[in-house]
């Protein structure tokens, strides 16, 4: 009995574990990152929250793919002005709309909510102190 709930605990810690980012360090990775060029703006996607790692959704931006919802990891891009939806898919759709200007920085986390059969990653627009601020304890998860 002792035996079988080691077994269970460590399996629970292994996926936690294998399903968190593993790229650079926010901080690490930000020299890397072009300047923002005059005509465009830049979207960050970010996830810090642990619970459900297993669950990894595909990013899309305007259908897109731009990454996976891993958690603690980001993904941006950088993209010219006007309206943009980002979305993820479990066992439903969960959708974003907003707009981006010339220069601007948008954060957006992905929160995950309870669902039926898996979690649901769901995008939320934030201000752009609380992004700075949570996104430095995150990881690449991009093409690199």
């Amino acid at each position: 009995m002792k035996g079988t709930i080691k077994s269970c605990i460590l399996m629970a810690v292994f996926l936690l574990v294998s399903g968190c980012a593993t790229g650079p360090k926010f901080g690490d990775y930000l020299p890397k990152i072009s300047d923002l060029s005059a005509d465009s703006g830049r979207i960050y996607v970010y996830r810090t929250v642990v619970l459900g790692a297993a669950v990894t959704p595909e990013i899309k931006l305007n259908g897109e793919v731009i990454g996976k919802a891993i958690a603690e990891g980001f993904v941006y891009a950088d993209r010219p002005p006007g309206n943009y939806e980002i979305m993820t898919s479990t066992e439903v759709t969960r959708k974003l709309s907003f707009t981006l200007e010339k220069g601007q920085t948008r954060y957006v986390r992905l929160n995950i909510s309870f669902g039926f059969f898996v979690g649901h990653v769901y995008p939320e627009l934030v201000e752009p102190q609380v992004g700075r601020d949570e996104i430095k304890g995150t990881r690449y998860t991009g093409k690199q």
